[in-house]
């Protein structure tokens, strides 16, 4: 059973294969038993690469099952269209596209595999590139809200120069009025004169404008640090927004970049591996001596073209003496004097019809 079943995946005639030898029966259950297996690995591949596009099991074993079921077919075609000929040169052109073809899908299905097999090294890649990422993205946000942020900080900075040099005008008028008062400076008079009440008075008026300065840029300082704070909270909001995009950031095709930053070595001799699973039974039907099975096989597609060769000549021999005993049917009749009067007849009657209507129309014309 298990035997008739690597047969037909190898694509052999059952009926021709039935009446050889079982050293015939062996080899074609090998070639099948590669082409199943391949189809398997492509299978568990696909299902894999799939699982990290649609991460759920159910369409990745779904689609990997549909995946594994065209390479089977396509293998097996390969396979079973490869004819052995008296001519290995001949084969082996005959097997050539069937060999790129190979070739195409033992890199599909290879490629899942490693980045499966790999996985930890990809992960590790993918960290990295996650990491660098986000600093990237922290830059590029950074550049949308820090004009804002400098902005309000220099005009913080300008109330707060604004007040010092507003506190120490109000220290100097408070020194000038007490030096006066002492008799140091000024009039250098001791006591509370008229100059001193005018630079006193000065100090007080300076004073009260700079408890109000004082007090209006305290507010101003509170709204544009209360603008920053808000400011902040955007672009930590935006940060958070945009970060599952970057943790997401383990797809199918960022998973094949990681892998090709990795050392190819490793990563081409499995490819050689399924390379070689894949070309496996072609390169064996090509090396493996015609046996008994390709020459009954051979026998029986050149008894079917010689049979449709032989239908194809026998209908052009039928067409040929059918054409030649209608011509001389008809040649015999058109000696007859019956039928020539009868055609005479029957040409006069649609003559006549055409004058008769030639004869309406250009009277019609003519009235």
């Amino acid at each position: 059973m298990l035997q008739r079943f690597l047969i037909f995946c190898s694509g052999a005639d059952t009926d021709i294969l039935d009446s050889c030898s079982a050293g015939e029966k062996t080899k074609y259950a090998g070639i099948g038993a590669t082409v199943f297996f391949t189809a398997l690995m492509a299978f568990i591949a696909s299902g894999y690469a799939l699982y990290t596009v649609f991460d759920n099991y159910i369409p990745a074993i779904f689609f990997g099952f549909i995946w594994g079921l065209l390479i089977f077919n396509l293998d097996r075609f390969i396979v079973s269209t490869i004819k052995k000929r008296d001519r290995f040169f001949d084969e082996l052109l005959q097997a050539t596209p069937r060999l790129l073809l190979a070739i195409i899908i033992a890199i599909v299905i290879a490629k899942p595999l490693e980045l499966k097999i790999f996985e930890k090294e990809i992960n590790q890649v993918l960290l990295e590139e996650k990491n660098d990422m986000t600093l990237e993205n922290k830059d590029q946000l950074a550049l949308q809200f820090t004009p804002a942020v400098n902005e309000l900080q220099a005009n913080i900075v300008g109330l707060k120069n604004e007040v010092t040099a507003k506190e120490a005008t109000v220290e100097t008028l408070y020194e000038t009025y007490i030096a006066e008062a002492e008799g140091r400076k000024g009039t250098e008079l001791l006591g509370k004169g008229p100059v001193y009440k005018e630079k006193r008075g000065k100090h007080d008026v300076a004073l009260a404008e700079f408890q109000v300065l004082k007090e209006n840029n305290a507010n101003k300082i509170k709204t544009a640090e209360d603008q920053i704070a808000t400011i902040n909270l955007d672009y930590q909001t935006k940060i958070t927004e945009t970060q599952p995009l970057i943790d997401g950031f383990d797809g199918l095709m960022a998973r094949v970049n990681a892998l090709n930053k990795l050392p190819w070595l490793p990563s081409f001799f499995i490819f050689l591996l399924f390379l070689a699973i894949e070309t496996s039974p072609i390169l064996a039907k090509l090396l493996s001596p015609k046996g008994v099975y390709d020459i009954r096989l051979e026998t029986q597609e050149n008894s079917e073209k010689n049979w449709n060769q032989q239908q194809a000549h026998q209908r052009e021999a039928i067409l040929q003496t059918d054409m030649q005993i209608n011509n001389r049917v008809y040649e015999d009749i058109a000696d007859e004097l019956e039928l020539y009067s009868y055609k005479r007849k029957k040409a006069r009657e649609i003559m006549e019809l055409q004058a008769d209507s030639f004869y309406k129309k250009q009277k019609n014309i003519l009235n």
